[in-house]
This record gives structure tokens, C-alpha cells and sequence, in this order.
């Protein structure tokens, strides 16, 4: 007969993190490999040139990312009765630390919107709320990327042409869809009950009954959510807005690199750069991947690889501008709220 307690301990929770830890180092590896071997076959020398070309306007460009950040926060926000909402400046700082987690740590995608949810959290919003919110928000992205790669997709065939490409595109547009499709239907089913049990079964009953019944109520959060179709509207549309607006991101980095393009080309380029993007998520920042899919899209719009990777590495430079700072501020609220918590257990009053 088999123990249950060594069943438990042979399904130990720290497996998970070594298995994800092991998974980001090979994907980081995969990247650096990918990273250098571009920087090499395409000129070192002659991708840092082009860099320089920009100089200081690189910061500049840095500095513009905050616009579409703010409409994607406000994506978030509209989903919210004005009665649950924040200030705006606590959402876009919530989508601020999570877009600089996942930006620079190994964390697949996810972690950016876990983090979100506890920054929302420790300002006061009702965890389950924000759970559910941050859930219905960064579907609701994902939705209207889908969108927004259609309409790069679109200047990309009117710009080359349509044949086996024009297949492929509606292949991988209607996959992108149904994938999106999918969650929301797992989401209104019980997403986060289904992840409680299965904490359940990893911890055992007495260890988290409260997981579940916490994903339980997340998933009745999200339902309602997604009952109020004016406000998931409002969201799809600050969230477009926000991937438009992106694409001057792009535009403007090539104009300081001595490489003006249309708003057409830029729609497209970033369009389908982040669809590269995403699609890389096992591999950290996309190390790698995320330049050779610009030496890719940019070639069909007459830009030499090395722009194309220098137009990557400005993208970097902006991340590590804004996410490095966001990192910090995410450690400093993280130990402050521990220290808090402390007190409180120790009945000490709180530091004013």
C-alpha cells in the first residue's frame, strides 16, 4: 500500500520551480546562442554605427513607450465600477512593474501578471478583484493583438503580395484566435478553481482548501467581468490603442537611426515584431529571436539586417531604461509590505 505522505513528498512543490528554473535556463542559452550569432553574422561594427546615428534619441524613444503603457493600463482600469477603480497612476504603475518583470526575468510571460495583481493588491484593491481583472485584461491584450497582427498582416500582403503567404497568414491568424478563444472559455468555466486543485493535489487538502476556494471566487469575479460587455469594449479599444500607438515606437527609432519609414511600414514591422515576440516566450526576452524576426520583416521593407537588429537593440535599450527602475521599485514596495507584515504579526506599530 502507498503512503500518502510519501506520494506527497514525491509531488513536493519544489519540483515546479526547479523544472521552471532548468526550462528558462535552457531557453536563456538557446537565446544568447541566437543573440551573438546574429550580432556576428550581421557586423558588429556596423550595427553599433547605426546605433550611434541615433545617440541620445534612443532615450527619447525610451521615453515614448510610456504613452502606449498608459493606454494599456487604462485598458485594465476601464474594466473596473468607478467605485473599485484606483487612481489611474496606481494602474499604470501596476502595468509598469509587470511589463519590466517580464521584459528581464525569466518568466515566460506570466510572471509579469502575477506580479501586476499583487501590485494592485498591496494599494488596496480587493485581491480577488484584481486577480480577476488582471486575467480578463491580459486576454483581452492578447484578443486585440490578434487584431492588430491582422492589420499588419494586411500592408504586408498588399506590400508583396499574396500566394502561399496569404495561406500561411490565415492559418496562423485563425490558430492565434482560437487560442484566444480557448482561455476565455477556460476562464468562464473555472480557470482558477481547476489551478487550485491542482495546488490541492500538490499540497494536500489541509494544506490548500483556502487556494481553492479563493480560485473559486477569483473565477466568479472574472464571469461578472465578462457579463459587462460596454466595459470589455472600452478595454478591446484603450488596448488597440495602445499596440497603434506602439508602432511609434518603431517609427521613431528609425527616424533617429537615419531610416525614416511610413506609419504604414511601422504598423506592420511592429505588428508583426511582437507577434515574433510572443511567440517566443520560451525563450527570455526573446533574446535572439525577437532580432531575427526584424532582420526578417524589416528585409521585405528594404532595411539592411544590421538596422533591422539595431532597430531590435533600441527596443532592448528602452526595456532595460524603463525596466530596470521598475524592477527596483517592484523590490522596495515587495520588502516594504514584508516588513509591514512582520509588524503586524508582532503586534508592533507601523512605521509612519
Amino acid at each position: 500500500m502507498r503512503c500518502p505522505l510519501r506520494t506527497s513528498q514525491a509531488r513536493s512543490p519544489d519540483v515546479e520551480p526547479a523544472v521552471g528554473a532548468g526550462r528558462a535556463a535552457i531557453g536563456f542559452a538557446v537565446g544568447i546562442v541566437c543573440f551573438v550569432a546574429i550580432l556576428l553574422v550581421f557586423g558588429v561594427r556596423e550595427i553599433a554605427a547605426t546605433l550611434a546615428v541615433a545617440g541620445s534619441g534612443l532615450l527619447l524613444v525610451a521615453a515614448y513607450h510610456v504613452v502606449p503603457l498608459v493606454a494599456d493600463a487604462l485598458g485594465w482600469w476601464v474594466l473596473l465600477d468607478r467605485r473599485e477603480r484606483p487612481s489611474v497612476l496606481v494602474a499604470v504603475r501596476a502595468r509598469w512593474v509587470g511589463e519590466a518583470v517580464n521584459s528581464l526575468l525569466p518568466v515566460m510571460q506570466i510572471g509579469g501578471a502575477v506580479v501586476r495583481a499583487q501590485v494592485l493588491a498591496r494599494a488596496g484593491l480587493d485581491a480577488t478583484l484584481a486577480w480577476a481583472s488582471v486575467a480578463v485584461s491580459v486576454t483581452v491584450l492578447v484578443a486585440t493583438q490578434v487584431v492588430f497582427t491582422c492589420l499588419g498582416l494586411a500592408v504586408l500582403l498588399v506590400h508583396v503580395g499574396g500566394g502561399d503567404l496569404g495561406i500561411v497568414v490565415a492559418v496562423g491568424t485563425a490558430v492565434m484566435a482560437l487560442a484566444v478563444a480557448a482561455f476565455v472559455v477556460v476562464q468562464r468555466r473555472g480557470l482558477f478553481a481547476g489551478l487550485g486543485g491542482g495546488v490541492e493535489r500538490l499540497l494536500g487538502r489541509r494544506d490548500a482548501w483556502r487556494v481553492a476556494e479563493r480560485g473559486a471566487a477569483i473565477d466568479a469575479r472574472v464571469r461578472e467581468l465578462y457579463s459587462d460587455r460596454r466595459k470589455l469594449a472600452a478595454s478591446g479599444a484603450w488596448h488597440l490603442a495602445g499596440w497603434i500607438l506602439g508602432a511609434g515606437e518603431t517609427w521613431l527609432a528609425l527616424r533617429f537611426l537615419g531610416h525614416p519609414i511610413d506609419w504604414t511600414t511601422a504598423i506592420t514591422i511592429e505588428s508583426l515584431g511582437e507577434a515574433v515576440r510572443t511567440v517566443s516566450f520560451p525563450v527570455p526576452a526573446g533574446l535572439g529571436v525577437q532580432e531575427g524576426g526584424f532582420v526578417l520583416i524589416g528585409g521585405l521593407f528594404g532595411l539592411t539586417p544590421g538596422v533591422s537588429v539595431a532597430l531590435s537593440l533600441a527596443k532592448r535599450v528602452r526595456e532595460l531604461a524603463l525596466g530596470v527602475p521598475g524592477l527596483v521599485v517592484w523590490q522596495l514596495e515587495s520588502a516594504a509590505s514584508a516588513v509591514a507584515s512582520r509588524r503586524a504579526k508582532a503586534g508592533e506599530p507601523p512605521v509612519p
